[in-house]
């Protein structure tokens, strides 16, 4: 049984250990991950970008979500995972966003959900899931399924008016039963002050070092994409190269008769 207070423990800030998440997206790199130690796996809604090449997160399908946290779950069955529900698959009305939630973790296998926002109807959600057995984590800052409103992925909170948003969301969320919360690209100082009036843990992704753990996108983390730096950024190898290296040398084996050689025939 994978316990989210183990994972995610609630009201002993500073935690004794922050907490390293990954996004991940199919089963080979779910088993790495797990065998790594990753304490957690977001299965992201990023893999409409990623993994499918949308200019956004927002042609994202739930079945496409259930299809791929499936496929991590087999990868790491006894890592905790949480899945992205994605847009418009919650945002309609409360029954909608039960019945996707409740969809997630039956066909899925995996531990939690996480949708975005902090308004009056996000709470709701937050409330009535809690209370029916599904775990929820929460998203403030720079939401990437309301990049059309914000005209583009910028940093959210320097205003002070938006600084009292973001800390009466967090709040929010918090008060409604959410596990943890994900601050995406807010500044450090913020997301340090708000971490600190919460109780539940909060995940930084672009948003400095002050929050309980944090979390990077997979292919971003392995350095896939070469047009792809953002100041939070960092990348901990260069897997474009390793790849691409690997795949120019294929093709000249290939073609050079080297491939396949006597060790590699029956």
């Amino acid at each position: 049984m994978r316990d989210v207070n183990k994972v995610f423990p609630k009201g002993k800030k500073p935690l004794e250990k922050k907490i390293g998440v990954l996004t991940c997206y199919d089963y080979m790199f779910a088993r790495i991950l797990e065998e790594a130690g990753v304490d957690s796996i977001l299965v992201g809604d990023t893999l409409g970008v990623v993994v499918q090449g949308h200019p956004s997160t927002l042609p994202v399908t739930l079945d496409e979500m259930i299809y791929h946290a499936k496929a991590v779950r087999r990868g790491a069955p006894n890592t905790f995972i949480t899945v992205d529900l994605p847009f418009l698959s919650y945002q309609v009305s409360l029954e909608d966003g039960i019945r996707s939630a409740g969809k997630v973790m039956k066909e899925s296998g995996c531990d939690a959900v996480k949708f975005e926002g902090g308004g009056p109807e996000i709470l709701e959600l937050i409330y009535k899931l809690e209370r029916i057995g599904i775990p929820v984590m929460g998203h403030v800052g720079l939401t990437p399924q309301s990049v059309n409103v914000f005209g583009g992925h910028k940093i959210q909170g320097k205003a002070e008016e938006d600084r009292i948003r973001l800390l009466n969301e967090a709040k929010g969320i918090s008060d409604a039963g959410a596990f943890s919360v994900v601050f995406e690209l807010i500044p450090s100082i913020l997301a340090g002050e708000i971490s600190s009036s919460i109780p539940i843990p909060t995940i930084g992704i672009g948003a400095g070092p002050a929050t309980d753990g944090q979390v990077l996108v997979l292919y971003d983390f392995l350095g896939l994409n070469k047009d792809f730096h953002p100041k939070f950024l960092k990348t901990y190898m260069d897997g474009r190269s390793g790849v691409f290296e690997a795949v120019k040398t294929y093709v000249k084996e290939v073609k050079e008769g080297i491939f396949p050689g006597p060790e590699h025939s029956h």
